[in-house]
């Protein structure tokens, strides 16, 4: 299964380096999923009969990258998603925006918002303050860094380091277009800006980190930034 990046894997835990464009798990495109090319590789790698088990415990957006864990038993999936609810896994996330902060803008800071969400066009709406007459309004709450700012592909971009405090549907996606700078790529948050040539957003899970569920230690993952030319110059700061 060489499609398949396995940056870790034990008796409890799978973890793997996501591509974009590739759906975390099964949905309606048909497509082959993430999930279903782990459970393949477990089933070869360690010659299983039958079925493979592998629990969900989180989810990457199809056009984003980065790192993506699976639980190998069902003890360890029920603790990570216990451990995934209560915020006890720490995420990081690269992303590139479009454009620049003002000059007096800080260099970090809090992004709080209220989002709903349109299932049906996929999509979310922001609002500054708790809207009242929306029923589902969330609170989301993003920790950003603006790591460096430069002219690099022919235009200003920001990296940023992102930490969502809140787990909410397109979260870093909203508050990077709520800084100012929308995602490269992001045509859902961007109309009418550029596709990047293989359709991804600029948006890498780099690092998690979370408690081992059955040893009980820390264990920490990392994520390279994908071989695509609007990460390339950005490998020093990551």
């Amino acid at each position: 299964m060489s499609d398949l990046e396995v940056l870790f894997v034990d008796n409890h835990l799978l973890v793997v380096a996501k591509p974009a464009g590739l759906p975390s798990v099964p949905d309606s495109s048909g497509d082959t999923s993430l999930f279903e090319l782990a459970k393949a590789w477990i089933k070869v790698e360690y010659q299983k009969p039958g079925d493979v088990f592998l629990g969900i415990v989180q989810r990457l957006d199809r056009p984003v990258s980065g790192v993506l864990c699976f639980a190998r038993t069902s003890k360890a999936a029920a603790r990570l998603t216990r451990a995934f609810g209560v915020k006890d896994a720490h995420k990081t996330y690269f992303a590139i925006g479009a454009g620049g902060l003002p000059a007096s803008a800080p260099d970090q800071g809090l992004v709080e918002e209220w989002l709903v969400k349109d299932s049906a066009k996929n999509r979310v709406t922001s609002f500054a303050r708790e809207p009242r007459a929306e029923a589902g309004a969330k609170l989301a709450v993003t920790r950003w860094r603006r790591l460096e700012e430069r002219v690099l592909h022919g235009a200003r971009e920001t990296l940023y380091e992102f930490e969502p405090v809140t787990g909410r549907s397109h979260q870093l996606r909203v508050a990077a277009r709520s800084l100012g700078t929308p995602l490269l790529g992001d045509l859902r948050y961007a109309p009418g800006s550029e596709p990047l040539a293989d359709r991804s957003i600029a948006l890498h899970a780099r690092r998690l980190a979370f408690e081992h569920p059955v040893r009980k230690e820390p264990v920490n993952f990392e994520a390279a930034l994908p071989d695509r030319a609007w990460w390339r110059g950005w490998e020093t700061l990551a």
